[in-house]
Order: C-alpha cells, then sequence, then structure tokens
C-alpha cells in the first residue's frame, strides 16, 4: 500500500496515512484553496512512495488535463506539422512531373515508375529503424532524420539526369522511413492507452490535409517560377523541402525524448507526466528517464504474435490503396480529403472515449468499401462523373479513419516498448508494400474508369473489417482467460505475480478490442 491522500474532487481518501498526514487532513479539508491543489513536491516524495515505488495517485484529475493539453499544443501539434512536410516532401513527384520533370530528364513512363518504386524499396528496407525511437533520443533522433529527408528533397531540384534523381528519392526513402513510421511508438511514451487515438489521429490526419491542398499549392508555386526563368519542377522542389530544414532544427529544442525532459512542463509536471502512466508501465514509473536497451526475448515474442500477424496484414490491405490516392489527387483532391481529415479526428476522439477500436474498425472499413464500390460500379454502367465522385468521399474517410485505428490498436495491445516497437515495425513493413501492389491495381488500359482497381479495393476494405471482427474475438477470448485466471487464483491472491524482491514478474494486461 502506498502511504498517500488520494483527492477525488474534494473528497478525501486516507490510505494507510502516516500521522503527520493524519493531522494535515483536517485542515487541507477546510480550506476550499487547497482542495484542487495535488500534494506539494516534498509531501509527494515522501509520504507517496512504498518500497521504493512512487504513487500514480498523489496528483489531481486536473492536473492531469492540463498536461495532457500542454503535450497535446507543444508535441502532437508539432509531430503533424512535420509528418505534413514529409508528406508533401514524398508526394510532390508527381506535380513535379506535370511541371515538367520528365521532359527535362528526358525520362520515359517506365523510369518515372522507378523513381516512384525506389523511394518505397528504401522505405520498406528501413522500417525498422522504428526501434531507434527506443534508444537513440528522440529530440536527436527526430531532428536527423528531418534534416536528412529535407536535404534530399531540396537537391532533387538540382538533378540533372535519371540516375541522380533515383539515388535521391532512395535516399529520401531512408530519410521519412526513419520518421514517420515510429511517431506513434513514440507517442506511447508520453500518453495512456485511452489518449493514444486522438493523437494519432492528429498526426495522420496531415495526410489529407496536405492532400487536400497540395496540387493548389503546387500550382501556385509553379505559376510564380515561370517568372524567375529556372524550370518549374526544381522551384516545386526548393520551396517545399526549405521549410523542412528549418523545421529539423527547430525539433532539436522542442521535442522531449520523455516527459521528464520536456522544457514546457513544471518539475511537478514532469513528475505527474511520469507518475500517470506508471500503471500501465508496470515499472513504478510512466516511462523510461533514459533510453533502454531493447529486449530480444520480446521482440521475438512479438514476430510470433498472431494479434500482431492480423493488423500488419490489414495495414498491407489498407495501404495497396495508396497508389489510387496519387492518381485522383490533381482531380479530386480538396473536398474529399478535407471531409476525410475531420473524420478522422472525430473517430479517433470517439474511439478514445468509448475504449474500442474494433467497432470503429469494421465500421469505417465497411464505409470504405462501399465508397470503392460505388465508383467502380458507377464506372461499370459509364454513370454520371457526380456519381463516382460522390464514392470517393466514403472511401477516403474510411481509408484513413481505419489506417489510424489499426496503428492505434497495435500499439495498444502490447505490454512493453520492446513489443509495442516491433509490433509498429511488422505494420509498416508488410504494409508498405501495400503501395507496391497498389501501383499495378490502376493501369493505363483501364483509363478512365479503372474499374478493376476500384473493385480490387473494395474487396480489400471488406477484408479489413472481417480480420478486424476476427482481432475483436482473439482479444476477447484473451481478456476472458485472463478473468478465469483471477477467479480460480481467487481474490487477494496477486502476491503470486510478485517476485521474491516485491516485483511484479507478470501483470494483468487487458486488451483494448
Amino acid at each position: 500500500m502506498d502511504n498517500s491522500v488520494v483527492i477525488h474532487d474534494g473528497d478525501f481518501e486516507l490510505e494507510d496515512a502516516s500521522p503527520s498526514w493524519r493531522q494535515k487532513l483536517p485542515r487541507i479539508a477546510s480550506d476550499p484553496s487547497l482542495r484542487s491543489t495535488a500534494i506539494s513536491e516534498e509531501d509527494a516524495s515522501e509520504h507517496a512512495k512504498d518500497n521504493g515505488k512512487e504513487s500514480f495517485k498523489s496528483f489531481t484529475a486536473d492536473e492531469e488535463r492540463v498536461i495532457v493539453r500542454k503535450l497535446d499544443r507543444h508535441l502532437v501539434l508539432f509531430i503533424a506539422f512535420l509528418y505534413m512536410l514529409s508528406f508533401l516532401d514524398r508526394s510532390n513527384i508527381g506535380n513535379a512531373r506535370i511541371a515538367g520533370l520528365t521532359e527535362d530528364l528526358n525520362l520515359d513512363s517506365s523510369q518515372y515508375e522507378w523513381l516512384l518504386t525506389s523511394f518505397y524499396c528504401t522505405y520498406i528496407t528501413f522500417q525498422w529503424m522504428t526501434l531507434l525511437y527506443g534508444i537513440v533520443p528522440a529530440h536527436i533522433y527526430i531532428s536527423l532524420a528531418t534534416l536528412t529527408w529535407s536535404l534530399t528533397a531540396c537537391l532533387q531540384a538540382v538533378a540533372s539526369s535519371f540516375s541522380s534523381m533515383l539515388v535521391l528519392r532512395a535516399l529520401l526513402g531512408i530519410g521519412e522511413a526513419a520518421f514517420s513510421p515510429g511517431i506513434p511508438f513514440l507517442l506511447s511514451f508520453f500518453f495512456k492507452r485511452e489518449e493514444l487515438a486522438f493523437r494519432t489521429g492528429l498526426f495522420i490526419s496531415a495526410a489529407p490535409l496536405a492532400t487536400s491542398f497540395a496540387s493548389s499549392l503546387a500550382w501556385l508555386i509553379t505559376k510564380v517560377a515561370y517568372h524567375v526563368h529556372i524550370s518549374a519542377w526544381r522551384v516545386l522542389f526548393l520551396v517545399e523541402g526549405f521549410p523542412s530544414i528549418i523545421v529539423a532544427i527547430l525539433a532539436w529544442y522542442q521535442i522531449p525524448d520523455t516527459p521528464d525532459t520536456a522544457r514546457f512542463l513544471s518539475q511537478r509536471e514532469k513528475k505527474i507526466a511520469r507518475l500517470r502512466l506508471s500503471k500501465e508501465r508496470h515499472t513504478g514509473k510512466g516511462t523510461m528517464s533514459k533510453k533502454s536497451k531493447l529486449d530480444w526475448q520480446e521482440i521475438r515474442e512479438a514476430l510470433t504474435d498472431v494479434k500482431c500477424w492480423i493488423t500488419a496484414v490489414v495495414s498491407h490491405l489498407e495501404n495497396a490503396q495508396m497508389h489510387y490516392s496519387a492518381l485522383a489527387s490533381q482531380a479530386l483532391s480538396a473536398p474529399p480529403y478535407f471531409v476525410a481529415f475531420l473524420v478522422v479526428l472525430v473517430t479517433a476522439f470517439l474511439s478514445d472515449r468509448s475504449q474500442n477500436r474494433s467497432y470503429y474498425v469494421i465500421f469505417h472499413a465497411l464505409l470504405g468499401g462501399f465508397g470503392y464500390l460505388s465508383i467502380a460500379i458507377g464506372g461499370m454502367l459509364r454513370a454520371d462523373s457526380r456519381w463516382r465522385y460522390a464514392g470517393v468521399y466514403p472511401a477516403a474517410a474510411g481509408f484513413f479513419s481505419a489506417v489510424t485505428l489499426i496503428l492505434t490498436w497495435t500499439i495498444n495491445n502490447q505490454n512493453s516498448d520492446s513489443k509495442r516497437g516491433t509490433g509498429v515495425v511488422m505494420l509498416n513493413l508488410l504494409g508498405q508494400f501495400g503501395p507496391l501492389v497498389g501501383t499495378r491495381l490502376y493501369p493505363d488500359s483501364d483509363k478512365p474508369y479503372y474499374v478493376k482497381g476500384m473493385a480490387v479495393c473494395s474487396l480489400f476494405m471488406f477484408l479489413v473489417a472481417l480480420l478486424a471482427w476476427w482481432l475483436r474475438r482473439l482479444l476477447t477470448r484473451e481478456n476472458e482467460n485472463w478473468t478465469e485466471h483471477e477467479e480460480a487464483i481467487g481474490e487477494g491472491e496477486d502476491e503470486a505475480l510478485v517476485d521474491e524482491n516485491g516485483l511484479r514478474t507478470k501483470a494483468r494486461f487487458i486488451y483494448i478490442v
């Protein structure tokens, strides 16, 4: 038991409090100014420990909300902005092609496809770098990754041949693989499981937001470029890549490695940010004050976990549709993708509130599936373009929402940093093969309706819904097994989960379904 006073909206509970605390309690209860304040730093350190373990109850809900809001403002929004820049830098090659890239470098269609493929080859190969988030301090790692991709993106402006552009696209893939796939893993160092979907949604929603204005921004840049006597596509790469260099420098100071190193938190807030994660981490500390080594046994366990493989297959089926986003972005961009941006945020918020992932994944997978199906049927019937355009809205909203929740679900249901990191690597490694499949779904021979590609994407989304239902059943069964185990050993027998040193060796882990 921890010797602490717990404050709940003005009500006080005494948990084996020391005599000195029993004397203080009447004064605290009678003073309204103390009702909304937490225990002082000195009292917390003295009385909120038991056998070296800090109490995760020695703070108020109001204090916790303030900390979460600060993390959202200073960390999550900054990360989302970085991801938006990275998404622009990886996808602007399509706009560069329209601005004259292929003509200036004398590229045929096959060579252009290789420029796209080279990015994904390195992006897939270097997915393992996600695990470095658990080793290298985040402010160093993200700054270097951002600087790598931003410099590479700018250097594309001076490419003079197919081979030089091919090398630069491959390097860009390495820089982006080091950054974006591991962001949900990084956020898990700062947020509880029930808070993670909305924060992942803020991060992922930067992609449809960027898509909604990317074409207009490219048009504006290329129009201005015609007055500076430089190829429009070269100006495009420079203008869209340079801001990321500036932000890479800012990231060094803005991004904390752990709650303990967050510049925007006070000393007490740092402590609370750590303590509030204690219950989930099972270590007495909310997160690591220093990056730890990888646990290879836990990595092997994650690699053989069927739940990780299910989410990885789901990610693959989802990402196979990414090529359509690139094809459609010019003609259909702003309204559908802006709606998708809003839907992602609302869905992630509701998922966190209800502590449920499966129902939302299933709903949005079906929504996306019917959206693609309506586009395919419209193409078969040679229906009015408005019919097919209307199908883009549910397709985009369903796709991005499902991607957000699958990422979150993967991290939610692993009980250690090594397992979480490995789960994310598996999800992204298999998932990023999807766009390579997607490039084959929309051959030029299927123009302008792409009926086959739309039908296949519809099938993939329906399979996502089926796999989400299967994963829900697996997780529900494992939760029931835990309940049965606890009933078998009886209440109050939790000591069986404690080793000879008084440390937990096997704590109950409840899966989020």
